[in-house]
C-alpha cells in the first residue's frame, strides 16, 4: 500500500542519500578524486528518485535530482546583478603590469611590491551564481555587467558547481562569480557530431559555450557536459575586511585576501583552478606569464592570458573602482597565436555593397584551440603586399584572436611552378566586368542585379535596425533570389503566401507571418527606410540625422553634397556617397517603387509642444557605443534627440559625452584619450531628466 506521507525513518533517509550523492558529486568533479564506483552512486540516485516520486512534497531545489529540468522554458528572464560584473584593465607587456602595479602602490601609499594572485585567464562566460542560506537560488550571464538572463535551469546542469554549499551557518545572501566553460575534447567531440549532421560548426569552444548556456532546454544543455571554475567571493558586508594573509581559512569572517578566497571556494564545494600563484616580485609575475605562454597549449581548456589581483582585501576597498574596471585587478594578455599552413586555394567573396573580398583556402591548422581552415586576405593590395602564389606555405593567425587572416608567407618555401594570385577582372557571383578607383582598396562588382549583392542588399533591408522584418534570414533569402528570381528589395513587397509557399520547408503559417512582417515594415520611419537602402557610410546614427534634416525623399535626391556635408556630424564622403547613390536611375527606379508599395519616405510631423528640450542636453554632441543595459541603442539615441542633444557615429574633441555601454572598444579609449565626458546609462537618464 503506497504511503501518503513519508515517517521519519523516510525523511532521515532522504536527507542521507542527498548528502551522500552531494559528497560524491564533490568528490569526483570538484577534486577529481572518486571514492565511489559509478554503479552504486547510480543505485543511490534511482533509490532517491523512487522516494522522490512517491513523496513529492520532499523535493528541495538542491536535491541531485533537480539538476536537469523536464520541461523547456520559453525565453530567458532579463536579471539586475547584485553586485556589478566589471570588466578588466587589459596589458600587453611586462611594462603595462609595471605601470599597473606602481600606480596600486601609489593609491595604497607603499613602496614596495604589492603581494599579487596570478590565475589562469579562462576562455569562457563569465557566470553570477546567488546563494541564499547555502542554496544555489539563481545563476545569471554576465550580461552588460549590471544586469543578465537569469539561467539557472541551466547552472544547474553543471556539476562542479554545487546546488547547496558545504557551509555550516551560511550567510541569507553569498555572491560567487566564475567562468562556465566548455572543455577542448567535448568541444571537439561536438563539432564532429554537428558536422556527421550538417549542422554549421562553433567557431571556439567560447562560443560554444556561450551558445550552450542559452539553450532554452537544460537537458540539451546537460549533454554538452560544461564546466566551471570559481574565481571570485562577495563577502557579507557585516563580516568586514582585514588585511590579507595566507593562512588557509575556515569560515567567511577569517577571509581577508584573494588567496584565501580561493582555498576558500574549494572547501565550500566550488572547483577553483589548481595552476594559480601568489607572486611577491615583478619577476615572479613575468616567470608565471612567460611559463603558461607555451605551458597553456597543453590544457584542456582555453586560456587567453593571466588575470593579477592584489592579494589583499584592504588594498582592494583602498583602490575601489573605475566606471568599468577595478583598479586592483589586470589581465595580461598572450599575443595572437600564429601557426604556419599551406595555402591551397583562394576563393573570392562578394559583400552587400559589391565589395570582393579575397579569402585563402587553408590545410586545416588548429589555432588558439580551434581548427582554421579560412583566413581573409582583405584586398588586392594585401595581395600585392603578401605576393601570394598558390601552395605558399603561409604564417596565420586570429586577429583579435577572432578572425583568421594570412600574416606573411614563406617565399623560400615556395614550391616549384607555384602561380601567383590575382584578382578576377569579373565577377564570380555574376561575370561582369569588376571596377577598384584609383584611391581606394578595394574591388568592387558595380551591377546592381548581382545575386550577391541583391542577397546583402535583402538581408540589409530586413535587419533589425533597418526595416526589422522578422522570418527572413540568410537562408530564405538565397531562396528568395536563386528560386524566385528576386532582384531589390522591392521585390519583396510583390511576394503573396501562396508564392513563398513553394519554397523548400515553408507551409502556409510560416508564410502568412512573413508576409505579415512585411506589410508591417511599410509603418517604419524615413530615417529607418533610409538607412535600409544601404548607402554607403551611412550607418543608423546618420540616417537620422539625414532624416531629420531632410523631411523627405525629393529633398534629398534634389540636394547638393555640401547641403548634405553641412548637416552636423555628417563628413565629405558620407555627403558624396549619398549624392552618387541618388542619382543612379537604378535607384531613383527602386525609391518609386517602394514608394509604390506604401514605404515612408517623408518625415513624421512632430509635435513640438512635446518635446522637453533640456538645457543640460541641448546643443550638446553624444556618442553612443556599446550595450547599454536596458536601452537599445536607438532607444539611447532617440531621447538624447528628443531632449534636444546632437548624436554621432565617432568620438572627436567635438564630442561633449560619451555613452557607454558594455564592450565600449576604442571609442572609449579614443574618449578617454581626449578627456570626453564618459557617461553611463544610468547617468545619462539622470542628466535627461534633471532641469537645471
Amino acid at each position: 500500500m503506497t504511503e501518503t506521507s513519508p515517517n521519519l525513518e523516510i525523511q532521515a533517509r532522504l536527507l542521507e542519500l542527498r548528502k551522500v550523492l552531494q559528497r560524491t558529486s564533490y568528490e569526483y568533479y570538484v577534486l577529481d578524486s572518486p571514492t565511489m564506483e559509478d554503479s552504486v552512486y547510480d543505485a543511490l540516485y534511482q533509490e532517491l528518485q523512487a522516494f522522490e516520486a512517491q513523496y513529492p512534497q520532499l523535493i528541495t531545489p538542491d536535491s541531485p535530482t533537480q539538476r536537469v529540468g523536464e520541461k523547456p522554458t520559453t525565453q530567458f528572464v532579463s536579471v539586475q546583478h547584485h553586485i556589478p560584473l566589471y570588466s578588466l584593465e587589459n596589458a600587453f607587456a611586462s611594462n603595462d603590469v609595471i605601470t599597473w602595479q606602481e600606480r596600486c602602490q601609489k593609491g595604497v601609499e607603499k613602496q614596495e611590491f604589492l603581494d599579487s594572485v596570478c590565475e589562469l585567464k579562462i576562455d569562457g562566460s563569465a557566470i553570477a551564481l546567488t546563494y541564499e542560506h547555502g542554496v544555489l537560488v539563481r545563476g545569471a550571464t554576465r550580461g552588460d555587467g549590471t544586469s543578465g538572463e537569469d539561467i539557472t535551469p541551466n547552472i544547474k546542469t553543471i556539476r562542479s558547481i554545487p546546488l547547496r554549499l558545504n557551509l555550516e551557518n551560511p550567510p541569507d545572501r553569498l555572491e560567487i562569480r566564475g567562468e562556465a566553460f566548455l572543455p577542448i575534447a567535448v568541444f571537439d567531440e561536438i563539432n564532429q557530431e554537428r558536422s556527421q549532421k550538417g549542422e554549421a560548426l562553433f567557431a571556439n569552444p567560447r562560443n560554444a559555450a556561450a551558445g550552450t548556456l542559452r539553450q532554452l532546454d537544460s537537458r540539451k544543455v546537460d549533454k554538452r557536459r560544461l564546466d566551471f571554475f570559481a574565481y571570485t567571493i562577495h563577502l557579507p558586508s557585516a563580516l568586514g575586511r582585514g588585511a590579507g594573509g595566507e593562512g588557509n581559512p575556515q569560515n567567511l569572517s577569517d577571509i581577508t585576501s584573494q588567496w584565501q578566497a580561493l582555498e576558500f571556494l574549494q572547501t565550500i564545494g566550488f572547483r577553483v583552478n589548481p595552476n594559480k600563484k601568489l607572486c611577491q616580485s615583478i619577476q615572479k609575475l613575468q616567470d608565471y606569464y612567460d611559463y603558461w605562454s607555451t605551458e597553456r597549449l597543453k590544457l584542456p581548456y582555453m586560456t587567453d592570458g593571466m588575470v593579477i589581483k592584489l592579494n589583499a582585501f584592504s588594498q582592494h576597498d583602498q583602490l575601489g573602482f573605475t566606471q568599468r574596471t577595478p583598479r586592483w585587478a589586470i589581465a595580461w594578455k598572450y599575443p595572437a597565436e600564429e601557426m604556419p599552413t599551406i595555402i591551397e586555394a583562394v576563393t573570392v567573396q562578394v559583400g552587400r555593397t559589391g565589395t570582393l573580398t579575397p579569402v585563402a583556402e587553408l590545410r586545416p591548422v588548429l589555432l588558439a584551440g580551434t581548427t582554421v581552415s579560412r583566413a581573409t586576405l582583405h584586398n588586392s593590395d594585401r595581395l600585392a603586399e603578401l605576393d601570394l602564389h598558390l601552395g605558399d606555405k603561409a604564417i596565420v593567425r586570429k586577429a583579435g584572436e577572432i578572425i583568421p587572416e594570412v600574416v606573411r608567407v614563406l617565399p623560400e618555401l615556395r614550391p616549384n611552378g607555384a602561380t601567383r594570385f590575382v584578382m578576377p577582372t569579373h565577377c564570380p557571383e555574376c561575370s561582369q566586368p569588376v571596377f577598384k578607383p584609383e584611391d581606394e582598396a578595394a574591388t568592387r562588382c558595380i551591377n546592381l542585379e548581382c545575386p550577391a549583392i541583391v542577397r546583402g542588399a535583402i538581408e540589409h533591408w530586413v535587419s533589425r535596425d533597418a526595416l526589422d522584418i522578422n522570418g527572413i534570414g540568410e537562408k530564405l533569402v538565397r531562396q528568395l533570389v536563386t528560386e524566385n528570381h528576386i532582384t531589390s528589395v522591392a521585390d519583396l513587397y510583390d511576394l503573396t503566401s501562396d508564392r513563398l509557399q513553394t519554397l523548400d520547408r515553408l507551409g502556409q503559417k510560416s508564410a502568412d507571418k512573413i508576409i505579415a512582417a512585411i506589410a508591417q515594415s511599410k509603418t517604419k520611419p524615413w530615417a529607418r527606410v533610409l538607412y535600409g537602402l544601404g548607402i554607403r557610410h551611412v550607418g543608423s546614427v546618420n540616417a537620422q540625422n539625414i532624416a531629420d534634416n531632410f523631411p523627405n525623399v525629393e529633398l534629398l535626391a534634389m540636394s547638393t553634397p555640401d547641403a548634405i556635408a553641412s548637416i552636423f556630424g555628417i563628413g565629405e564622403e558620407i555627403a558624396q556617397a549619398v549624392y552618387e547613390w541618388f542619382h543612379k536611375d537604378a535607384n531613383q527606379d527602386l525609391v518609386q517603387r517602394l514608394q509604390s508599395a506604401g514605404l515612408q519616405f517623408v518625415r513624421e510631423k512632430k509635435d513640438e509642444n512635446a518635446i522637453a528640450i533640456n538645457p543640460n542636453i541641448a546643443g550638446k554632441t553624444f556618442v553612443v557605443t556599446g550595450t547599454l543595459p536596458t536601452l537599445k541603442r536607438d532607444e539611447a539615441k532617440a531621447l538624447i534627440q528628443g531632449a534636444g542633444g546632437k548624436v554621432t557615429d565617432s568620438v572627436s574633441k567635438k564630442t561633449h559625452y560619451l555613452v557607454v555601454g558594455a564592450d565600449a572598444g576604442s571609442k572609449l579609449e579614443k574618449a578617454q584619450s581626449l578627456g570626453v565626458e564618459c557617461l553611463s546609462e544610468e547617468e545619462l537618464l539622470k542628466l535627461i531628466s534633471s532641469i537645471t
